[in-house]
Parts: structure tokens; sequence; C-alpha cells
């Protein structure tokens, strides 16, 4: 309640939103109207009504209970990918920032390397080489996404460990690892939190990008990205086809920013000393 207070009226309406699709991936069988990958051809390529809210696509499935359990793709990639990259990452980071010398060096290039790279393309690749499955689209996106956590982790540790407390637990014999624990991690746990708020949209938007491609999930599991690109082909006759799905990701993806924004003025160490 107390982070729900400080925030700003978008940022209170970025967490509402992203609640809302939370519960509404966690309780999909028990709010879908219908089976989502259940067909009928008799009433194929159906607009909204009272009985299908949103419709129903080219094989007769009822969108508005493929778009709640697409939630369950975006979502759980989102947070797997943000998850393994935040952990990669910022121990990397955290390490060879406060080790230095030659191992930040040699690491660091590294990071540039995979940051020269664009993610989406190699995600590509990736996927063309392993097949279409969750795991392999996690890992494809994880390839790339510690890097940034890694480059941001190593710069905050680089000014934390000048601080005169890590000097202070240094002179009285704490371990490095007791350092990192108790006095780096605390530190620079706010600016990646808002980095990996804002770096899960991102997330979302690629995994939608591959199953767009036909490189994400398997068929018929609902991904909102294959939605798109199967109804891309009846975007001038029904185009509600296309319209809910992209209004799905659209709403993820601008609650996660507005969420962001949010955290990083509640966070931010200049407002906190105010």
């Amino acid at each position: 309640m107390g982070i729900w207070r400080k925030l700003s009226l978008p940022g209170r309406i970025g967490l509402a939103v992203l609640i809302l699709f939370v519960l509404m991936a966690l309780f999909a069988p028990l709010i879908s109207p219908f089976d989502p990958n259940r067909q009928n051809l008799d009433r194929r390529l159906e607009g909204p009504s009272l009985n299908n809210l949103l419709g129903r696509d080219e094989f007769g499935r009822d969108i508005l209970s493929r778009i709640i359990y697409g939630s369950r793709v975006s979502l759980a990639v989102g947070t797997l990918v943000i998850s393994i990259s935040l952990a990669i990452g910022v121990l990397v980071g955290m390490i060879v920032g406060y080790l230095g010398g030659w191992t930040d060096q040699i690491v660091m290039r590294v990071v540039d390397i995979v940051l020269a790279f664009p993610g989406i393309l190699l995600a590509i690749a990736l996927m063309a080489v392993l097949g279409q499955s969750l795991f392999n689209v996690v890992l494809a996106l994880c390839i790339t996404g510690w890097a940034p956590f890694a480059r941001l982790a190593r710069g905050e540790t680089l000014s934390i460990r000048e601080r005169q407390f890590v000097i202070a637990a240094r002179s009285l014999g704490a371990s490095a690892l007791r350092i990192a624990w108790r006095h780096i991690l605390p530190n620079i746990s706010s600016p990646i939190l808002v980095r990996a708020t804002l770096g899960m949209a991102g997330v979302i938007v690629a995994e939608a990008a591959l199953s767009f491609l036909g490189l994400g999930v398997r068929p018929p599991t609902p991904s909102w990205g294959a939605m798109l690109n199967s109804g891309r082909t009846y975007i001038l006759v029904t185009p509600h086809l296309v319209l809910f799905p992209g209004i799905a990701i659209m709403l993820v993806v601008l609650s996660l920013n507005f969420l962001g924004d949010g955290l990083r003025d509640v966070l931010d160490p200049r407002r906190l000393s105010q």
C-alpha cells in the first residue's frame, strides 16, 4: 500500500491494469467463456455479439477465450526471461564491478559484443534453428536479455564500492560476498527494478513478434502474436481478428511502461532525500 500511495496516477493505472492481466492469466480456466481451441466452422469470422463478446476467428474459435489464455504465454515468457536475465546480469555485473581489473575488461567486452547484435534478429535466427517451443522462446530472448542488466549492475557497483560504508565494511574484515549481499545489492536494486519493469514490456513485444512470424509457441496454443498473424489475412473483411489482440498487447505494454516510470519517480534518490 505504501508504494500505491506514492505512485503517480499513470503508475497506479499501469499497476491496476497489470494486476488485472495477471489475474486473468492465473484464473483463465475459470473466467474463459469457451474452450480456446474449440472450433466451430459454421460460425467462422463472426463479429462481436452477446454470445461472443469479441467475435470468432477463421476457425470459429472464441477470440475472448484465446486472448485470456494468450495472456498466460505473454506474461509467462516476460516473467521468465526477465527473472533469468536479471539474475545472470546482476550477478555478473556485481562481480566484475567489484573486482575490476582484467576480469571487468574481458566480461564487459563480451557484453558489448552481445549488445551489438540486434536482439530480435538474433532471437529469430535462434528460433529458426531451435524450433518452436516455449522453452526455446525463453532461451532465445535470455541470450541477449542479460547484457543490459550486467552493464547497469556493473556501473552501479562501481559507484557503490567507493562509498564510505563499503570501505568501512572492508576494513573491518567483511568478506566480498557479505559486502555484495548486505551493502551493494540493496543499494543498486532500485534502478534494476525499474529496468526490469520496462524491460518486461520489450520482452512481451519480442515474444509477440516471434509468434507473428511463426517462430513462437506451437499452434494451437493461443498467442497474441500468432492471432495477429492469422487475422491479418482477413483484416479488410473482419478487422476484429487483429484489433482485439493488438489492444491486449498495447494495454500490457503501456501498463508496464506507466508502472516503470512511476517506480522510477518513487525510487529516485533525490526524491527520497526530500
